[in-house]
């Protein structure tokens, strides 16, 4: 079976309804993106920081794959399919694709703060107090500047 590399970014899902980030009246728009993507901005606000991704995750759970997404998964009758995305939705996923690897992290996990290499699932809000098992705080499994 022959492989196949797919690359894909905010362009996929924003068929689904999913704003982008850069696009005018993009998810950046209002928001000073180290403020809410950053470390430094998590330590000093880390109530706007749990907001906006709050809000990122409650929309994603709204919308549902489109076409595209499953047509690639569809490939993978012919294929040895690998997505490589962008994208910290879980729209390949529910469409039917196997490999997929998130470069920018993911809406639907979060992480420990002491222990960064502890992931979990979360698909609710996620707030001040909530812990892992260690009892560091949890903050959104996203690839942040800086």
């Amino acid at each position: 079976m022959k492989n196949l590399v797919v690359l894909t970014g905010a362009g996929v899902s924003a068929e689904s309804g999913l704003k982008t980030f850069r696009d005018a009246n993009g998810l950046w728009e209002g928001h000073d993106v180290l403020e809410v993507a950053s470390p430094q901005g998590f330590a000093k606000n880390p109530e706007l920081v749990l907001d906006f991704y709050n809000q990122r995750r409650r929309q994603l759970l709204q919308v549902s794959p489109n076409k595209a997404h499953y047509n690639l998964a569809a490939f993978e009758n012919h294929f040895q399919v690998d997505i490589i995305t962008q994208n910290v939705d879980d729209l390949h996923e529910r469409a039917g694709s196997k490999q997929v690897m998130h470069l920018h992290g993911q809406l639907l996990k979060v992480r420990s703060t002491k222990y960064p290499q502890n992931t979990y699932d979360w698909s609710k809000n996620l707030l001040l107090g909530d812990c892992c098992p260690s009892g560091a705080q949890l903050r959104p499994d996203i690839v942040w500047f800086g």
